[in-house]
């Protein structure tokens, strides 16, 4: 079960990836491993030391009753010190962000999120990445590979 963000790397160039883990109630993690978690317009920002996500959509749990979770609350991800450090210290340099790739579950079933430290991309990028997307599926109709 892969819940992957596709518009991260269209909006940024991602420079570098890092696995972090997250903070869940009982019943977001029933919704993350039911595949019921939304990327839409989320980002990650530092509060008191701190890496927090917020606007991941994860479903209310169809079971939860009364204990249910707050759909889009924010959640803590989890990081050493050291690279904590080295991603607040490149955040504040200018045009820097940290975007949220993936969520995944682990081989020990620990619900996990990739970030990446990204610079955002001007409309030529966007326009280039777009060309070189269509070209390769055009070589790969033509070759059939």
């Amino acid at each position: 079960m892969d819940i992957s963000n596709r518009k991260a790397h269209f909006e940024y160039s991602i420079i570098q990836k890092y696995t972090a883990g997250i903070v869940l109630t009982g019943t977001e993690i029933k919704s993350v491993r039911l595949g019921k978690a939304s990327f839409n317009d989320s980002y990650c920002l530092f509060f008191k030391g701190e890496l927090i996500l917020r606007n991941l959509h994860i479903a209310e749990y169809g079971f939860g009753g009364v204990y249910n979770h707050e759909p889009t609350r924010e959640r803590k991800l989890l990081l050493r010190k050291a690279e904590l450090r080295k991603l607040e210290s490149k955040i504040k340099e200018k045009g820097y962000t940290i975007v949220p790739l993936k969520l995944f579950l682990s081989e020990k079933g620990l619900a996990k999120v990739e970030i990446g430290l990204g610079k955002g991309k001007k409309t030529f990028d966007k326009r280039e990445t777009i060309k070189s997307r269509e070209s390769e599926r055009e070589i790969r109709r033509k070759f059939g590979v």
